[in-house]
């Protein structure tokens, strides 16, 4: 596969050479700042089985949290009392925790999840997270379904 391109302010590395993105420096801590400490150890959960497929980079932007394989495949927005976790599929699927499911045309879905608690990252939603791993460390000129 083709190398990363490195982003030469910020240091972030992306499958695209001068791939949009927020080059501003941000601490994952301060999305915490103020909620209750149930999310902070919910996102762990979350970051910890990301982790068990592979090695995942995790960072902060202004308004998310970011987990990336090759490409972005997971990440959060830290809401006052619960995380909108997400995960980009290339397919709809279901969850009791599933709220919103936006549609990127050809490109696939990004599915969001209500989390308010660690037991809430249950074995079924660590499925279509390694799914969607799974399709973030493919090579895009030999992309097939994820997980097949």
């Amino acid at each position: 596969m083709k190398p990363l391109w490195k982003c030469p302010r910020c240091g972030r590395r992306f499958a695209s050479k001068n791939l949009w993105h927020s080059c501003g420096k941000y601490r994952i801590e301060d999305h915490f700042k103020g909620k209750p400490p149930a999310l902070r150890r919910t996102f762990s959960r979350f970051v910890s089985v990301a982790r068990s497929f592979g090695p995942v980079t995790v960072y902060a932007q202004k308004t998310r949290i970011v987990i990336q394989a090759r490409v972005r495949f997971a990440g959060a927005v830290v809401r006052s009392d619960w995380l909108d976790a997400g995960v980009w599929l290339s397919r709809q699927a279901t969850h009791p925790k599933l709220h919103r499911v936006e549609s990127f045309g050809k490109a696939g879905y990004g599915l969001h999840f209500k989390l308010e608690r660690p037991d809430d990252v249950d074995k079924e939603l660590s499925r279509l997270m390694k799914e969607a791993y799974l399709a973030a460390i493919k090579d895009p000129r030999r992309r097939t379904t994820p997980g097949a």
